[in-house]
C-alpha cells in the first residue's frame, strides 16, 4: 500500500537527556533512535526528551510493495500514482495488487521481462486508461482483464502504439488471428502484446518480447 513515510534525517542526540533506569547512552546508535528510544527494563523514552536536528526538511512517500522493492514517491508522484490506482480499483484489485501491477509495468518492481530496458516512470491515468479501453475493444471483459493484468501486469507499460496495437495487426494479417480467436490468444499468451523483436532464429538474447515464442 502507499504509506506516508519521511525521508530519514541526521539526527543529534544528547545522551544526557535520556535518563530512564537501565538506559545504556553509550551503546545508543543513530540508527536505533527513530521515532523512539527503547531502553532495558522495557521503558521507552520518547525522542522529545532529547536534542534532535533534521537537515531535510522535504519528504517522501514510501509505496510498500508485496516484492522486495520500496517506491518512494514525492507528493506530487504520489497524487498521480493514486490517480491510476483508482482505474483498477474498479476492477476489484486489492490495493497491493494495484501497486505491484503498476510497479512492474512502469519499472519500480523488477520484472524479467524487461531486462534493463524500462526506465521507472510514474503511471499516468490517462495512459492506464488509454490501454485498458483498447484491451476492452478486443473483446476481453473486465473478468477477462483481471486475468490478463494477474498474468502480465508488464502490459499497461508497453507502448500502444508502437507495440499493442501493431502486434495486433500483424497477428490478423499473418495468421488471421482476430475476434474470439485473439481474444482466446490474448488470455493464454498476453506477452504477444509487447513483442517487439523478431531474432528469426538468430538470438538477440530478448527473448521475453521475442516473436520467436508465439
Amino acid at each position: 500500500m502507499l504509506g506516508k513515510s519521511f525521508a530519514t534525517p541526521l539526527l543529534t542526540f544528547n545522551p544526557a537527556s535520556c535518563c530512564s533506569p537501565g538506559c545504556d547512552s553509550s551503546s545508543t546508535t543513530a540508527s536505533s533512535l527513530i521515532g523512539y528510544i527503547n531502553c532495558s527494563n522495557n521503558i521507552t523514552s520518547n525522542v522529545t526528551m532529547g536534542s534532535w536536528k533534521s537537515n531535510y526538511p522535504s519528504r517522501k512517500w514510501t509505496l510498500h510493495s508485496t516484492a522486495t522493492d520500496n517506491i518512494a514517491l514525492t507528493e506530487e508522484e504520489k497524487k498521480t500514482w493514486n490517480d491510476s490506482r483508482q482505474t483498477l480499483s474498479a476492477l476489484k484489485f486489492s490495493p497491493e495488487e494495484e501497486d505491484k501491477i503498476l510497479g512492474k509495468a512502469f519499472g519500480h518492481i523488477h520484472s524479467p521481462y524487461w531486462y534493463e530496458e524500462r526506465k521507472k516512470e510514474v503511471p499516468r491515468l490517462e495512459v492506464v486508461n488509454e490501454i485498458l479501453d483498447y484491451l476492452r475493444s478486443l473483446n476481453l471483459t473486465d473478468d477477462d482483464l483481471i486475468k490478463l493484468l494477474k498474468k502480465f501486469p508488464e502490459v499497461l507499460g508497453c507502448s500502444l502504439e508502437d507495440e499493442m496495437k501493431n502486434n495486433v495487426e500483424i497477428l490478423a494479417k499473418q495468421w488471421g488471428i482476430e475476434g474470439k480467436t485473439l481474444r482466446n490468444l490474448l488470455l493464454r499468451n498476453p506477452k504477444v502484446l509487447g513483442y517487439n523483436v523478431d531474432c528469426k532464429g538468430d538470438c538477440v538474447a530478448k527473448c521475453t518480447r521475442c516473436w520467436a515464442r508465439f
